[in-house]
């Protein structure tokens, strides 16, 4: 049973924005981290920004300075601000929490560290 629900995924020019939601349950409401991975055909998933329980953010390379993880605590929502998009952003994104406390904000978000996966939103951009 998926516990996570992403959603705002779309079309979009390159240089334009969009904004992802991810609706957890209440599985997740009380997650030590929550994060957005992406993934495209033939590679591995890339974890992108993670946000622990204190509110602390850290960014892959790829999107620093481009992207914004925030989340609505009270309504179990986490949200990635995505601006000046690129033609490589283009991917499925996926979010996802960790309630065993594997995971830190030390570093970019690593798969194996989380333990509930929502089924996704696709993201293109083009030119």
């Amino acid at each position: 049973q998926v516990q996570l629900a992403e959603s705002g995924g779309g079309s979009v020019e390159t240089g334009g924005s969009l904004s992802l939601s991810c609706v957890g349950s209440p599985y997740t409401a009380n997650a030590y981290c929550r994060a957005w991975f992406r993934q495209v055909p033939g590679k591995e998933r890339e974890g992108i920004a993670a946000i622990n329980r204190d509110g602390k953010a850290v960014y892959a390379n790829s999107v620093k300075g481009r992207f914004t993880i925030s989340e609505d605590n009270a309504n179990n929502i986490l949200f990635l601000q995505m601006n000046k998009l690129q033609l490589d952003d283009t991917a499925m994104y996926y979010c996802a929490a960790d309630t065993i406390r594997a995971a830190n904000v030390l570093g970019p978000p690593i798969t194996a560290e989380y333990n509930y996966w929502g089924r996704g939103t696709q993201v293109n951009v083009s030119s």
